[in-house]
């Protein structure tokens, strides 16, 4: 056995032996939410992109076994002002408090909160600055979305069944 051969050995055997699970493996947390969650009903926009990027992720629920409720906050800072016409970059801030339920238990599973953020300019006309803001809008709730996912891929004990 060469030496790669070996090295490669030995750290699968060093994870093996930690409780290490692929994500994707079998028993893995991504098999035990694929199509097993449901978001809550979207009311805003955000909230409508929030659900979008979830569901592309982990697939539309077909046989919920979770529900993830979630808070989705946002703040614009505008900078790079310029005299007599204002901000010229807007950056958007965003934080996802989020809580993954058993539906047969409801025992929480997992909690926390997740933050991205992203910025889009306004010097171009008002219809290029109105589609650059829903563009940075849907961007940060793809980039809050995945966060919320990886978290929940990472929770201890979060296995298919």
């Amino acid at each position: 056995m060469n030496r790669r051969g070996f090295l490669g050995l030995a750290g699968a055997l060093a994870l093996a032996g930690c409780g290490f699970t692929p994500v994707y493996g079998p028993g893995g947390a991504g098999t035990a939410l694929r199509n097993a969650v449901r978001v809550d009903d979207p009311v805003t926009r955000s909230d409508f992109q929030f659900l979008r990027a979830v569901e592309d992720i982990l697939g539309p629920p077909t046989a919920p076994r979770y529900a993830l409720a979630y808070t989705i906050t946002t703040e614009e800072v505008g900078g790079g002002d310029v005299q007599d016409f204002g901000a010229t970059r807007v950056q958007i801030f965003g934080t996802a408090a989020f809580t993954l339920t058993d539906t047969a238990t409801g025992r929480t599973v997992a909690q926390g909160e997740v933050a991205g953020n992203t910025a889009y300019s306004t010097t171009g006309t008002q219809l290029a600055s109105f589609t650059a803001a829903e563009d940075a809008e849907a961007r940060l709730m793809r980039m809050l979305a995945d966060s919320v996912v990886t978290r929940l891929y990472t929770e201890p004990g979060l296995t298919a069944e």
